[in-house]
């Protein structure tokens, strides 16, 4: 028994020794492995291969950047028409156009008139009158052109006896001239008395016709008065259309019209806004860093997105850059020559128009002034 009893022991020492340096291998091993993942060439090739494509994936990534600028300070802008009138008045007709697109020249509002109605009235049959003064007119100088052809031919007969009684009196003299007993005394002083009483029957014969002219003359000067008049007529007329024209308010521009503030039966004032309507044609204006400029030509493509619509891709094109940045045209421009001066990268407005042929319509879409936009714009 103390044999198996010893042989038993030695059997558990050794196999306690066994265990102890299968640990230290194990141990050993591990250290190896975490050392040797630095050393080998596998890492490095992996490590070198990321950081390639890292900086190939960026190169290629700021070569594609650099051919776009773009801005978050954008917004959809348009010129914004605003109805006014120039009268005061209660309103007794105003159009349910809330929110809804009109033509141009619909009538919105209407006021209720009083005067300029019988102004127009008065004025209309003025013109008529004026007319009816120069129809009158017309009438006198066809009269007096008669009344001159009435003398002219009552004027021949006188006219024809005094130029024979002025020829048989020069044939008298002539021959008293060549033979003192040729003519007698007495058949020469009728001769010179029938010459001095034809030439005044045909003196007075020249009056009237000169008379029947100066008729003529003064009732062409009527006539020219008369359509001065009329004319005077017809401006006061026009003047009394537009007075009533302006008691009626219609749209200027084809769009939306939009913040009505005014109903049936309100009493409105001159230079009171009833309502503003939003014209079809809008544009973006982009308030692009100073430094984003250096590559930006007029023509540019631009790709727009409205925040409203981050779906519908909107195709445009630059219009116009403003020579100058916005904050040299506001009420109080800054004085930078006074205080200590920081410098700030402005804001340049540029416009930006739509191109309906290359993209979607933004008229098809409930799109206003005031709407954020990102453009960006291909400038390489």
């Amino acid at each position: 028994m103390s044999e198996d009893q010893d042989r038993d022991t030695d059997d558990a020492a050794n196999s306690h020794d066994g265990e102890g340096a299968s640990d230290d291998n194990d141990n050993n091993s591990n250290n190896e492995k975490k050392t040797s993942l630095f050393r080998t060439p596998k890492f490095w090739i992996i490590l070198i291969v990321v950081v390639a494509v890292i900086a190939v994936g960026a190169l290629l990534y700021w070569l594609h950047s650099r051919q776009y600028e773009s801005t978050d300070d954008a917004f959809v802008d348009a010129h914004v028409v605003r109805l006014a009138p120039q009268v005061s008045g209660t309103l007794i007709q105003v159009a349910d156009v809330d929110n809804r697109h009109v033509e141009a020249g619909r009538l919105l509002a209407v006021i209720r008139p009083s005067t300029p109605e019988a102004q127009l009235a008065e004025a209309s049959a003025n013109v008529q009158q004026a007319i009816s003064q120069e129809k009158q007119a017309e009438a006198q100088v066809t009269a007096a052109i008669a009344a001159r052809d009435q003398a002219q031919a009552q004027a021949r007969a006188p006219l024809a006896d005094a130029q024979k009684a002025a020829q048989d009196l020069a044939r008298y003299e002539h021959l008293q001239a060549i033979d003192p007993n040729a003519v007698a005394g007495q058949q020469l002083d009728q001769a010179r008395a029938q010459a001095r009483s034809t030439a005044a029957q045909a003196a007075a014969a020249r009056q009237q016709i000169d008379n029947a002219d100066a008729q003529i003359a003064v009732a062409r000067k009527q006539v020219t008065a008369a359509q001065a008049m009329i004319t005077a007529r017809q401006a006061q007329a026009k003047q009394a259309q537009v007075n009533l024209g302006d008691y009626r308010l219609t749209a200027p521009v084809a769009g939306q019209v939009v913040n009505r503030s005014v109903n049936l039966g309100s009493y409105v004032a001159p230079g009171m806004n009833l309502m503003a309507i939003v014209p079809d044609h809008m544009w973006v204006t982009a308030n692009f860093k100073e430094t984003q400029l250096a590559a930006m030509r007029i023509g540019q493509p631009v790709d727009i997105k409205v925040d409203a619509y981050p779906d519908v891709h909107f195709k445009g094109h630059i219009d116009s850059i403003q020579r100058g940045a916005g904050q040299a045209f506001s009420i109080l421009p800054p004085q930078n020559a006074t205080g200590n001066y920081v410098k700030v990268v402005q804001r340049v407005p540029v416009r930006i128009e739509f191109d309906t042929k290359n993209g979607p319509d933004p008229r098809k879409y409930p799109i206003g002034p005031g709407m954020s936009v990102v453009p960006t714009v291909k400038v390489r």
